[in-house]
């Protein structure tokens, strides 16, 4: 039996979704090993994921979004790092949950970086999920030492917004580690970084932008993205057009920014994730795996955790039934996706409020049912 659950945003952990089906199972068949494997897909909760599979917690201090200042944890093992960006500078680090489109920045997520590179690692996997800024990665660049000028030679603020009057780029103070390093991006978000589809145009009014604001925010990240594009650093990479490639768009534009100025390689989160676990040679043939999250719908079905968890079960040999707090999907779909069945959490309690509320509790009681129906 392995649990491989994503996070119930919101509510849940995906450590804590995994230890409430573990009691579940426990109290309905107390003689079948368990094993607790969760999972994330780049956003919210992916050290953590990392950690539970036994990766090693590094402390480091850091800025939020907005500067404010705080600690953030990333996950090391051999010489590769896992770096969350939700962890530094996402939503859930705004003061007060006051969103500032305009200003807040990656800045932070820079920092954790750099200690990174300073400890002597050379894959750095970065999450890219859950961010509060639009910044196309510059504040991130900034704490690695390049150098964002405006017209007079001045260094431009933090924020999304001063990226307007950028003009040209110094990489003479960027980390020397940078071209040692692999960088790859853990995300499953595949906008490019401008238009209709882009960064600003999908993202920002959830970070609290008005329509105005976003007019701004297209024009900043067109005017960097043009920046970038005809920096004075000749590397083939600035040959490219790094704002139409799937991915330049995720986190606000910090896939652009990584990609253009670290050179990274954008993948799907959970196939990084399961990838690094060894989520495959963790799970048997003949296995029954338990996945899900807060949602199991037509966004699932996208690259999120469970149905990447539930193809990597099936080449495996396992079969993989899922748990979410409500699921939209058909039996059909289920079946397409590789999973034998879904529990939601409103098949127990069809209020919300008191489902959200009550997720651990409700959840062990999945965890019995699923024991009961397919263990023998």
């Amino acid at each position: 039996m392995v649990l491989a659950p994503d996070k119930f945003k919101g509510s849940l952990t995906a450590p804590e979704v995994a230890a409430a089906l573990a009691a579940g199972f426990a109290r309905a068949a107390p003689d079948v090993p368990v094993r607790r494997l969760p999972v994330a897909d780049g956003g919210d909760g992916t050290v953590a994921a990392f950690v539970a599979a036994g990766w090693e917690p590094v402390w480091v201090d850091a800025v939020g979004p907005t500067d404010m200042p705080g600690t953030a944890t990333y996950a090391v093992r051999d010489e590769t790092a896992i770096i969350e960006l939700a962890e530094v500078v996402g939503y859930s680090k705004l003061p007060g949950a006051e969103p500032d489109p305009m200003y807040a920045s990656t800045y932070g997520l820079g920092l954790v970086i750099r200690d990174a590179l300073d400890r002597g690692f050379r894959t750095i996997v970065l999450g890219v999920g859950g961010s509060a800024s639009s910044d196309g990665g510059a504040g991130m660049l900034q704490a690695l030492g390049l150098r964002i000028l405006d017209r007079n030679g001045n260094e431009l603020p933090r924020g999304a917004a001063p990226l307007v009057q950028a003009r040209t780029i110094e990489y003479g103070g960027l980390h020397p580690a940078v071209a040692a390093t692999t960088f790859v991006l853990a995300g499953d978000v595949d906008s490019p970084l401008l238009g209709p589809h882009g960064a600003v145009a999908v993202f920002a009014p959830q970070k609290g932008a008005g329509p105005e604001q976003c007019v701004e925010l297209e024009a900043a990240l067109n005017n960097w993205s043009n920046v970038v594009a005809g920096s004075a650093d000749n590397s083939s990479r600035q040959s490219q057009d790094f704002a139409l490639v799937p991915g330049a768009g995720a986190a606000g534009g910090t896939g652009f920014g990584a990609m253009a100025i670290l050179g990274a390689q954008s993948r799907s989160g959970i196939e990084v994730i399961l990838e690094l676990i060894d989520f495959t040679g963790r799970v048997q043939a003949g296995d029954l795996v338990v996945t899900g999250e807060g949602a199991l719908d037509d966004q699932t079905l996208r690259g999120k955790a469970p149905a990447g968890v539930a193809a990597a079960a099936r080449v495996a040999g396992a079969e993989v039934v899922a748990v979410a707090g409500s699921c939209t999907l058909s039996e059909a779909q289920l079946a397409a996706a590789g999973f034998t069945r879904c529990y939601a959490l409103t098949d127990l309690e069809p209020d919300r409020a008191r489902s959200i509320a009550g997720a651990a509790a409700l959840l062990e009681e999945l965890g019995a049912r699923i024991a009961s129906d397919f263990l023998p």
